[in-house]
């Protein structure tokens, strides 16, 4: 390295807003918003530019698992950098990828899958729904067009994965580009999947497909439904003939407590999309499962009609493929599952002791390592989500709130020290945030009290 002065992180910031555009980040106030300037990172922590450590308590964004710089997951790049870094799958293959494919068809819930590959989460949805539409298609049956999603649901930024969504983060902009589905209520409702297969017995004849995400409605704030409510969703979709999309993408590869939160769900989806935590963080990967069932309907004559015109550029990369392969291998050998179980009951118990009585906390809502805190701001505009998350960030835990839920999505490999680092730091931070607030609507209780006598 050079013995020159590096740049500072203001520096930095200031070079990163001139020329990148970062998304769901209204640029003209990102220099303003004190944004962690990555250079390193090491285990659980990211380094700045300015030498600071932050535990990195979102994952980057719920995809590293094990944490940054695993050795096994370095060595498993650089072997696969000595072989080749990427081969079309278009009409080809790559042995590494047949290996992947392998390792992880036994473990998924889906009947004897093949996989689809591609380089992340939204477009895995989208191959899904093309997929569903097309099988009705190759079967002759006609009028089955229309999909079922849930209120709240998130399914990525593409446009049909958009359409499934909800409103929510801008998206109804784009009303004149999405496509109208079915709309179950979200999971902030009891009776959600209830109201769904009503849905599905009413509707069936015009259904491709039925969409969720099992377990954890991610970006509606950490929505939580029990597994038990989840089975009569697999039997009315599979009583009515209609498919079942599982969008694994956030909850997937251990983030729930199992591997897969279907498998917690007691749900077998015709097609499984899956993405995030896949390599472990280290490089864009998703994939599309599909059942065996689904699979057969699409063979036929070479370039015939039944043929699946999709792939993408970079589907099945074969660096990301070696590195995912690696990450099944650890998951498996340090029993990364019971960690989560582990941890997520020490985090339960210390956010319901610590963080629920709070002034200020409307709700703790927690699946495994999926921790959303809802804040109860006195009026709209305090922006009280990204103010507790300036102050974690100040306090060197890296989080990011979905509007005023503070979200907390650490490693799979968290420890025992660490959940108390965060959870302290969470309490500091809320404390911060709320105490003024809350300090005024004493004194306006105690004035109008006062004037009462």
């Amino acid at each position: 390295m050079s013995d020159a002065p590096q740049p500072s992180a203001a520096e930095w910031i200031e070079r990163d807003a001139a020329v990148v555009w970062h998304g769901f980040t209204q640029m003209a106030a990102y220099p303003d918003n004190s944004p962690v300037m990555a250079v390193s990172a090491e285990g659980h922590h990211i380094v700045d530019a300015d030498g600071e450590r932050y535990l990195d308590a979102i994952s980057s964004l719920w995809v590293t698992t094990l944490g940054h710089r695993v050795p096994e997951l370095d060595q498993a790049l650089r072997d696969q950098i000595d072989r080749v870094a990427h081969t079309t799958m278009l009409g080809n293959g790559n042995t590494v990828v047949v290996e992947l494919a392998e390792a992880l068809a036994p473990l998924l819930p889906v009947d004897d899958p093949h996989l689809l590959f591609a380089s992340d989460g939204a477009v895995a949805v989208e191959q899904a729904l093309k997929i569903a539409f097309q099988y009705w298609h190759n079967l002759g049956v006609e009028g089955r067009t229309t999909y079922l999603s849930f209120g709240g649901a998130y399914h990525g930024d593409t446009i049909g994965s958009m359409s499934l969504g909800d409103d929510g983060f801008g998206v109804d902009l784009y009303d004149p580009l999405r496509f109208g589905v079915l709309r179950a209520p979200g999971f902030d409702r009891e009776d959600a999947v209830e109201q769904a297969c009503a849905l599905v017995e009413e509707h069936a004849s015009r259904l491709a497909a039925v969409v969720v995400e099992p377990l954890v409605q991610g970006a509606a704030g950490m929505q939580l439904l029990p597994p038990s409510s989840f089975p009569q969703l697999g039997d009315t979709c599979r009583r009515n003939d209609v498919l079942l999309i599982c969008d694994e993408v956030a909850v997937g590869f251990g983030r729930t407590g199992t591997l897969f939160a279907s498998e917690q769900c007691g749900l077998r989806p015709d097609l499984m999309a899956m993405g995030k935590g896949i390599t472990g963080g280290y490089l864009p990967l998703a994939a599309t499962a599909a059942s065996k069932q689904v699979y057969d309907a699409f063979l036929g004559e070479d370039l015939g009609p039944r043929t699946l015109y999709h792939g993408h550029s970079y589907g099945g990369n074969a660096l990301g493929a070696a590195v995912a392969l690696e990450h099944l291998r650890l998951i498996e050998r340090d029993d990364v599952l019971a960690n989560v179980r582990e941890r997520g009951e020490q985090f339960g118990a210390l956010l319901a002791e610590r963080v629920a009585p709070l002034p200020g906390v409307a709700e703790v809502r927690r699946q495994g390592l999926m921790i959303g805190v809802e804040l109860a701001p006195p009026a709209a505009g305090l922006r009280w989500g990204r103010r507790v998350s300036a102050g974690c960030v100040a306090r060197g835990v890296l989080i990011r709130p979905l509007g005023d839920v503070v979200v907390v999505v650490p490693h799979l490999t968290t420890t025992e020290d660490e959940v108390e680092l965060i959870v302290d730091v969470l309490v500091e931070a809320i404390g911060e945030v709320t105490s003024s607030a809350v300090q005024v609507q004493l004194d306006l209780s105690g004035a109008a009290a006062a004037d009462g006598d």
